[in-house]
């Protein structure tokens, strides 16, 4: 049967060959052994050049790394970074002072939740969101602001959001009350990019914000956050 198989696909091939179709050596390198080789070569060539047409490619999959989650006044919380290997449709980078616009091939976003609203959700899909190129991009280091769904993250609930520089390994955000809140670092997969998140409960006061390394050494030290 192996045999004969061979001369009748050899013989198909010439034939095709003859009228001027596919060639049998661009199909063999196409087909599975056995059955499928046959079918394959004597397939319409109309029909051979769709199954040879390239895959269409997929997009660049979105990671999504949770910062840090759980229960403050009574409501849930939640930080995540949420990183785009490309610029997504439907994005336009925002114009700068001078007129020109953001740089970047990536896109980093901040997205913050507290009582299942998302933070700056007025601002549209693309708020907390900054341009970024690739996965090692240094500008989105050394960030850190207070966040929250009313006067500008003032007042209310509030969350801590820090992108601190890689030796960082946990913040501390110490209240006027003498409590302590602790945040540790977490990194989002296949990049550099990082972020630790505290909550802050309504009516506290911030005295300090202090960020260390994995050995307990103070890197920073600031007392400027209300």
């Amino acid at each position: 049967m192996a045999l004969s198989f061979a001369r009748k696909a050899a013989m198909a091939a010439a034939a095709l060959a003859a009228l001027g179709g596919v060639s049998f050596g661009a199909s063999a390198s196409e087909a599975a052994p056995g059955q499928a080789a046959h079918h394959r070569a004597s397939a319409p060539a109309s029909v051979a050049a769709k199954r040879s047409a390239p895959a269409h490619r997929q997009e660049p999959q979105v990671v999504t790394q949770v910062i840090g989650g759980g229960r403050v006044d009574g409501h849930r919380w939640s930080v995540a970074l949420e990183f785009h290997p490309t610029l997504p449709k439907g994005y336009t980078p925002p114009k700068l002072p001078d007129g020109t616009t953001t740089q970047g091939t990536s896109l980093l976003c901040q997205r913050m939740y507290i009582g299942g609203v998302r933070i700056d959700h007025q601002g549209g899909p693309w708020s907390d969101c900054q341009t970024v190129t690739g996965t090692q991009d240094p500008g989105a280091s050394g960030g850190m602001g207070l966040w929250g769904l009313h006067d500008k993250g003032t007042s209310g609930t509030r969350l801590m959001v820090s992108t601190p520089e890689a030796e960082v390994a946990y913040g501390v955000v110490s209240l006027s009350d003498g409590t302590h809140v602790r945040a540790t670092t977490v990194k989002v997969p296949g990049t550099t990019y990082r972020a630790w998140a505290a909550p802050l409960p309504g009516g506290k006061t911030i005295t300090t914000v202090d960020q260390y390394d994995t050995h307990g050494n103070r890197l920073t030290h600031d007392t400027y956050w209300r």
